[in-house]
């Protein structure tokens, strides 16, 4: 297999924090975002969506997307489990996850692609869509912090991608100038995880 990612991306730091909690590791290759490499020719090849990572199987097909590469590591090795053990598990966690991605992160992203125009060479901008994605984000915070209430991690007693994803994207919204870590269940709970040793450089 090979990876074909940006590490400093939240989706690329997302499948390397899952290859570490599995103890996986891949030879990859690093794509420069910012120079446009995943809009040429031989990497949109691999992705016609030209976002990172991009796994290669050793069979040669391109497996795309972050958390489908995650579940395929999830069944290479299958513990540390990730995505639940059981149906009830794996359908709360999927619960969790979406709402961090649809809800959060997505809404992030958004705000700092339209306020900084770090692609603005490659899609349209607009503040006002910045300034109204950094509010879906904050609103939707008050959900998370009552859920971390009365439960360990984001999707119950245990750590799952739930927590990775909601984890990088509440460091990316705090790096890009939206801090969301302001109520105090997400801020310890973010505290904790990150110092595990998969988010680590």
């Amino acid at each position: 297999m090979h990876l074909y990612t940006t590490s400093a991306s939240p989706n690329g730091k997302r499948v390397a924090v899952a290859m570490k909690e599995k103890s996986i590791d891949i030879p990859m290759t690093q794509i420069d975002l910012m120079g446009a490499e995943n809009l040429g020719k031989e990497y949109l090849a691999k992705n016609p969506m030209g976002r990172v990572p991009v796994l290669e199987l050793d069979s040669g097909f391109m497996l795309a997307e972050s958390v489908a590469i995650s579940r395929y590591l999830e069944i290479l090795a299958p513990e540390p489990n990730l995505f639940g053990d059981d149906p009830e598990a794996q359908c709360v966690v999927e619960m969790w996850h979406r709402r961090a991605e649809i809800n959060l992160f997505i809404p992030v992203a958004q705000a700092y692609r339209n306020s900084s125009g770090v692609f603005k060479d490659r899609e349209p901008v607009s503040a006002e869509w910045a300034e109204i994605s950094a509010g879906f984000a904050r609103d939707a915070v008050p959900v998370f912090e009552q859920q971390l209430a009365s439960n360990e991690y984001i999707a119950g007693d245990r750590y799952s991608i739930a927590d990775i994803t909601l984890a990088i994207t509440l460091t990316f919204a705090r790096n890009t100038g939206l801090d969301l870590l302001s109520t105090p269940n997400i801020a310890s709970w973010h505290e904790r995880i990150t110092a595990r040793p998969s988010f680590k450089k």
